[in-house]
């Protein structure tokens, strides 16, 4: 840790060996690796993700984000000249068929310009939004969501430079095709099977669900040296009955919570009370949790290994402890775990 502390963001900072940036994910899905880092004095485990069901206990429940990825990164020809261009459609906008979207590249597709796509769809550029994203027309009359199902692909993170993996490796088993509004997974459910979770409840685990639509901010590092001075990017969550229900039977009972992932964190932090109870509803969340948070609802946590400098590192940092965090991380690079999205699992308890 930095002189300056914890709100220092060179206090987040690792070495990752290009290697260990996972392109592929496992060939089983709950075959990946599963680091057990306690949050009592930092003692680690290393174990494999299919023995979750052996490691977790009768009455705990666990929680997981069900959002679904659509194909939101159309490609085609810029209007005029047919160079390449690509569109990423992050939100709708508000207006009639209009989108926020990333507008690649950037510089030659400014306001005015217009994209051909393969099946003769024309999208429209009208404008700019903040964050340096595009306003996207679709042509009237024309859903966007055919548009997405007809020509878009799933958009991978940054950092998977080449993949091998199909669609469905990028989406959790029990992704909601209602909730199809994410435009990266919630990474840390890509490890679970349904043989995986029809042994979990066979022990007496509860599953519940909620959903968080993960926008990009999730990919944006943190640019400000003091992290206090961060714009957290807001995104929409969304909390039923059912899972409320069962957040609160839990806490009231005495029975752990186990978020899956940080997404899941998020949300029941945001719906949550000071004593930990949550009231279900839907809202947008800005919700920055870093150390020196007081976490009111997650016992533990099944989570990935992050980026550097991330809002997502400091989320578990947080969670676990900033120094048993990044001792963790680097027991993870020594012992050659598989990092971010395609990568290893991490369960902190």
């Amino acid at each position: 840790m930095t002189e300056r502390g914890l709100d220092d963001i060179s206090s987040y900072d690792y070495d990752i060996p290009p290697h260990l940036i996972a392109q592929n994910p496992s060939p089983q899905r709950d075959g990946s690796r599963l680091m057990r880092l306690f949050k009592s004095d930092g003692a680690r485990e290393h174990r494999l993700f299919s023995e979750l069901p052996a490691i977790l206990s009768p009455g705990d429940l666990i929680v997981m984000n069900d959002t679904r990825v659509f194909k939101a990164r159309v490609r085609g020809k810029k209007i005029p000249g047919g160079a390449s261009a690509e569109i990423f459609f992050l939100s709708p906008a508000g207006a009639s068929n209009e989108w926020h979207a990333l507008a690649r590249p950037g510089r030659k597709l400014p306001p005015g310009s217009s994209v051909l796509l393969d099946d003769g769809t024309v999208l429209e550029i009208t404008g700019t939004s903040a964050g340096g994203t595009r306003r996207v027309k679709c042509p009237e009359g024309v859903s966007p969501w055919d548009i997405f199902e007809r020509s878009g692909t799933i958009p991978l993170p940054p950092y998977i430079k080449h993949t091998d993996a199909p669609d469905a490796r990028y989406q959790t088993v029990y992704s909601n095709a209602e909730h199809n509004r994410s435009v990266a997974a919630p990474t840390a459910g890509l490890h679970f099977t349904l043989e995986l979770l029809a042994k979990l409840r066979e022990r007496g685990i509860e599953t519940a669900f909620l959903t968080l639509d993960v926008g990009i901010g999730t990919f944006r590092p943190v640019k400000t040296a003091d992290i206090r001075e961060h714009k957290m990017h807001s995104e929409r969550c969304e909390m039923d009955e059912t899972c409320a229900d069962a957040v609160n039977a839990a806490k009231s009972e005495g029975r752990r919570t186990i978020a899956v992932g940080t997404t899941a964190v998020r949300t029941l932090e945001s719906f949550a009370d000071s004593s930990g109870l949550v009231t279900a509803g839907t809202r947008d969340t800005d919700i920055f949790i870093k150390p020196g948070y007081r976490f009111k609802v997650p016992d533990a946590l099944i989570t990935n290994f992050h980026l550097p400098k991330s809002t997502l590192l400091m989320l578990v940092a947080a969670f676990a402890g900033y120094q048993n965090t990044m001792n963790a991380y680097a027991d993870a690079v020594i012992s050659r775990y598989r990092f971010f999205s395609f990568g290893d699992a991490m369960l902190i308890e």
